[in-house]
């Protein structure tokens, strides 16, 4: 899978994905990554690629010009539409599981990355195809979540995580948060490792993960539940723990 990001700073781009899983993926060549400098498009010689607003306001707006250039540049004259374009944007659909595991399966993402203001308008609508958000908050730039959706996304990647089932059972792959997990020593400062994940007993085990992570939703992300999606197992779990426990304890 190939990342183009379009950005006023590639050495963040690349700096983060320098470590760890993206960079090992790299090295196997299952993912690619390519950055655009936006700055390289600027039509004056001061390198300028933002101006004031029209209307007045506060702050400076990334141009039109140097944005579509960079965008149409990592398009390689493909129409719009054939790669994704996403704009990190507070004023984006918020970025969610699903939402990685969709983008997962294209073999290619261009991300552009605003700063200041935002972007003009027209490059909008002339070259991205959605907008996404990581959250409800501003940051300086949109790197930082150019390189949130880059590590959610390509966990999914076949090949990229060594046990490929392990996005499986991680939080917001389904409706649950992840279960609690543990290892070596089994006790550390007077806690001890639950004696059911020593048993050996793997349908057990299985069992209480379920119900440690049903639980652990319904105390910190209860908005997340939906009774219709649970299978009958989970619904019988999750009725047995609303009888256990007080409104007050789940807070």
């Amino acid at each position: 899978m190939k990342f183009t990001v379009l950005t006023l700073f590639p050495e963040m781009i690349q700096n983060g994905c320098s470590y760890s899983v993206f960079s090992r993926a790299m090295e196997k060549g299952i993912l690619e990554l390519n950055t655009i400098n936006i700055r390289d498009f600027a039509k004056n010689r001061y390198l300028s690629v933002d101006d004031y607003p029209f209307g007045g306001g506060a702050g400076m707006v990334m141009m039109a010009d140097p944005v579509c250039e960079a965008a149409e540049k990592a398009l390689h004259g493909r129409e719009k539409g054939s790669v994704p374009v996403i704009y990190l944007t507070p004023q984006g659909e918020p970025f969610t599981q699903q939402k990685a595991k969709e983008l997962s399966a294209y073999e290619e993402l261009i991300l552009l990355c605003g700063h200041y203001e935002g972007v003009d308008e027209r490059a909008i609508s002339e070259v991205v195809t959605e907008e996404i958000s990581i959250g409800d908050y501003v940051l300086s730039g949109g790197e930082l979540g150019a390189l949130v959706v880059m590590d959610a996304v390509s966990r999914l990647v076949p090949g990229v995580l060594g046990n490929e089932e392990s996005p499986v059972d991680e939080s917001f792959s389904g409706m649950w948060l992840e279960y609690p997990q543990y290892t070596r020593p089994r006790s550390f400062r007077g806690q001890e490792v639950p004696e059911i994940l020593l048993s050996g007993n793997h349908q057990a085990i299985d069992n209480w993960r379920l119900e440690q992570a049903i639980l652990k939703t319904m105390k910190i992300r209860p908005d997340l539940i939906d009774p219709e999606r649970m299978n009958k197992k989970e619904k019988a779990i999750y009725q047995k723990l609303l009888s256990l426990q007080s409104p007050e304890s789940l807070l």
